[in-house]
């Protein structure tokens, strides 16, 4: 059976683009790496809590919400979700297995956190990185998808989930803390070491990518740069040199954009730049030939 996908056929020696992974695997990247760096970011710059049953911490909520949407976009992606039971059978050798054990510890965690329990907000920012790196293994472990097997990928990946989630962090700022200069100048470090990893991945699959790979890649790439680097960066820089209120202003728009740009990257190298390499066919059989 022949099934055609951008003029090449869907197995062959010819490079597919995978239907396995879909925006729903995107999805669940886009918002686990979101919530489990915005976990991490109220951990480290929001400062002492003052929540309780009545008063409940609404950033931890906010980012146990967002990883609990892209676990249901998982979820809705199994074609039997009545036996998504079966993640758990294989942590030995699955990173999604072992995501989902790492999610069954999380959430209760995440919970004592946003009732202001003692020392919990380390305890789910240090659930959220590991729950983060088994996410940001996935991917390589599909060695036949040349955008995804680089080696700079889960570093990439990792790097875009915190820049997501400080960005959110900071949109929130707007509405439930205040955004210190730390969290400023370590979303400016996260920026420029992203595009920096960025730039080195980009040049080190080029040779590998088909055509039209390279082409997301590039305008996922054009995007990174210019609105999820240099604006982002001019409205923090503005942002310290203004300060008051329109500072908190130019921060929250710095946080949607690193936010926002990290996830359309993410969304293209799982559904657009995620071309298979093909069939590697070294010798041709000949019928009636015996091959050595």
């Amino acid at each position: 059976m022949s099934n055609k996908q951008g003029g090449a056929s869907a197995y062959g020696p010819n490079p597919w683009l995978q239907t396995s992974w879909d925006w729903r695997a995107a999805g669940n990247f886009i918002c686990g790496g979101a919530g489990t760096g915005l976990l991490m970011a109220r951990a480290l710059f929001g400062g002492p809590t003052q929540a309780s049953l009545w008063r409940p911490d609404w950033i931890v909520f906010i980012g146990l919400a967002l990883v609990g949407l892209g676990l249901l976009c998982v979820w809705l992606e199994i074609g039997r979700p009545l036996r998504a039971i079966n993640v758990f059978f294989n942590p030995q050798t699955s990173w999604m297995s072992r995501e989902a054990f790492v999610g069954l510890l999380l959430f209760p965690a995440g919970l004592a956190a946003m009732l202001g329990v003692p020392g919990w907000n380390w305890v789910t920012a240090a659930l959220a990185l590991v729950f983060l790196y088994c996410q940001s293994r996935m991917l390589p472990a599909a060695r036949g998808i040349p955008a995804w097997r680089s080696g700079l990928f889960s570093p990439l990946f990792l790097l875009t989930a915190g820049c997501e989630g400080l960005g959110i962090f900071m949109l929130l700022g707007l509405f439930f803390t205040r955004v210190s200069g730390a969290a400023l100048f370590s979303l400016l470090a996260l920026l420029l070491l992203r595009l920096m990893v960025w730039r080195r991945y980009r040049s080190g699959v080029d040779a590998s990518l088909v055509a039209r790979a390279r082409s997301a890649l590039d305008q996922a790439g054009r995007t990174l740069l210019l609105g999820g680097s240099l604006l982002p960066g001019v409205l923090l820089i503005a942002a310290w040199l203004l300060g008051g209120h329109a500072a908190s202003i130019l921060l929250a728009l710095a946080g949607a954009c690193a936010a926002a740009t990290g996830a359309s990257l993410k969304f293209t190298l799982v559904t657009r730049a995620s071309y298979n390499q093909g069939f590697a066919l070294f010798k041709m059989p000949v019928r009636g030939v015996r091959t050595p």
